[in-house]
């Protein structure tokens, strides 16, 4: 009876921990969820309860229509697809180099790749803001998509080559055989095997370009070319007042679409995860 109860126990307190932890994870999600259906009122109260009282979509209204926040979702989303693609583009094949050639280029460009993950941004951001501006690429998408650019460049390179390396030279040597150039093994025969890797570091540049605040806030000047978390911002009045409604509505809007592509692509990133952890 002992040996029984003993895993019983031992499952039904993972279980449990697993529980709390989704819990504590999504608490947070829940309670901005319930604050955005809440009305003025409601939310100034003392104690307020999870479950909205006075159940109201002013909030959803106020944030789509009275802040433009439409306007700066689809900026938003064009620089994030924009700097997705593009460093996937780069990234592949500067990543195939560098675990395919032992040399002086692989070895220096795995030190770039961990040198520039040591620089806090606050450093780069005035010679960087120069450098943009002296060439006309400040106050502009195609300036901030270059910094996502290179900013998210590193890590992709660092988690592409670590896939690249795990997959055998046979495959590459038979293709060479063949009569098969570089380019179409890369395109042939690497990409396809590096699909699920290849899909995780995408999304990881699409993360990072939409949800980032401190360039889009140096680089941009212009309200039409606002990006959602600069739009944000904006909801905390000049006297530090905060639209508490409005925002939470904003705030759950612009998480909506990194849900959603976290769910559809949930099979893909499982595996891409998991791939990078055995190649590595």
């Amino acid at each position: 009876m002992i040996v029984t109860t003993r895993p019983r126990r031992a499952r039904t307190a993972q279980y449990g921990a697993l529980v709390f932890y989704l819990l504590f994870l999504g608490f947070p999600l829940l309670w901005m969820l319930s604050v955005s259906f809440k009305g003025p009122r409601e939310l100034v109260q003392l104690y307020p309860s999870f479950i909205p009282g006075d159940f109201t979509l002013e909030n959803y209204r106020s944030a789509l229509t009275e802040n433009d926040l439409v306007r700066s979702g689809i900026n938003s989303f064009k620089v994030a697809v924009i700097t997705a693609l593009l460093t996937t583009m780069i990234g592949l094949p500067a990543a195939y180099v560098l675990a395919r050639h032992k040399g002086l280029i692989s070895r220096l460009g795995l030190g770039w790749i961990l040198l520039s993950q040591m620089f806090p941004l606050i450093l780069i951001i005035i010679p960087l803001f120069l450098l943009l501006r002296d060439l006309k690429l400040t106050n502009s998408h195609i300036g901030l998509v270059l910094v996502y650019l290179i900013w998210a460049l590193p890590f992709i390179l660092w988690m592409l080559q670590s896939y690249v390396r795990g997959i055998p030279r046979d495959l590459e040597e038979a293709a060479t055989v063949d009569g098969a150039t570089r380019l179409q093994i890369l395109i042939g025969i690497i990409a396809p095997l590096l699909l699920p890797g290849i899909v995780v570091t995408t999304l990881f540049a699409f993360i990072l370009a939409w949800n980032e605040f401190f360039f889009a806030l140096v680089i941009l000047q212009s309200p039409e070319l606002t990006t959602l978390p600069l739009k944000l911002a904006q909801f905390v009045g000049i006297e530090g007042i905060v639209r508490l409604g409005p925002l939470a509505a904003a705030a759950l809007l612009a998480t909506a679409p990194s849900l959603i592509i976290f769910t559809i692509i949930q099979r893909w990133l499982t595996r891409g995860l998991l791939s990078g952890a055995v190649k590595g």
